[in-house]
């Protein structure tokens, strides 16, 4: 089993670790890649959200994935219990949505 570690943050600005406008301190569950689909999905019932922040190991977020996103993953004919966050990488989205064009 994988333990989740949840961490609380105020909306304080450290200049060490960015500002309070930080897309990572946004909100919403933060997890680590190694975290497996299953678990991932089971934090994001939990927390009655959305998505979720990807950390690597090293703490920097990766992105942000959608609960869509996993349930895909899950109901695919390839999916076992072994696949982790950091398997589909290519699924988890930018931290910031990306800019608007202008017509």
């Amino acid at each position: 089993m994988t333990l989740v570690q949840t961490q609380f943050r105020t909306a304080r600005t450290h200049p060490a670790h960015g500002s309070a406008a930080d897309p990572a301190d946004a909100g919403g569950p933060q997890v680590w890649e190694d975290m497996t689909v299953e678990v991932a999905l089971s934090v994001m019932t939990a927390a009655r959200a959305g998505h979720l922040v990807v950390r690597d190991e090293d703490g920097l977020c990766t992105g942000l994935v959608h609960g869509v996103r996993l349930t895909a993953v899950r109901d695919s004919s390839g999916y076992t219990d072994r696949i982790r966050l950091r398997d589909i990488a290519d699924l988890i989205g930018p931290l910031a949505p990306p800019a608007a064009t202008a017509a």
